[in-house]
């Protein structure tokens, strides 16, 4: 059984790390992380703290059957940096482990501490016809 809480601290880590930078440019270069689940924790981290530094409603990253990613920010529907396939698939991955959704759509508070604060996101998975998609809705 892998250790699930280790990888919530890491990208509550990530965060702390990475509060201070753009999360967008941090966000862009992910792609070309060649350790793919340290790239998906951050890519979870970076999208948290975008989501919070610009207000944003809700982040959703889409993955279709052939292997397409798209990134949407709910504030002005502006899309993101994509992470890439390789990456997306290990986000999919992590954020099922991290917070043990295991049908194919599930919905669960998800409690992230940022510095000295925290906030409870509403998280939202779902895989219909190999279509993915996770949202992370912001308070």
């Amino acid at each position: 059984m892998k250790d699930t809480e280790n990888l919530h601290l890491k990208v509550q880590e990530f965060c702390d790390c990475f509060s201070t930078t753009d999360p967008l440019k941090e966000m862009s270069e992910l792609k070309n992380d060649k350790n793919s689940l340290d790239a998906a924790l951050k890519w979870l981290a970076l999208s948290v703290l975008h989501g919070v530094n610009n207000n944003a409603k809700k982040i959703t990253i889409r993955q279709d059957d052939d292997g397409a990613v798209s990134v949407i920010a709910e504030y002005r529907d502006t899309e993101l940096p994509s992470p890439g396939p390789g990456v997306a698939a290990n986000i999919f991955e992590t954020v099922r482990e991290m917070t043990h959704i295991e049908d194919d759509d599930g919905k669960i508070k998800f409690a992230m501490g940022i510095r000295d604060s925290n906030l409870d996101l509403d998280i939202s998975v779902k895989n219909k016809n190999g279509n993915r998609k996770i949202s992370i809705k912001f308070p």
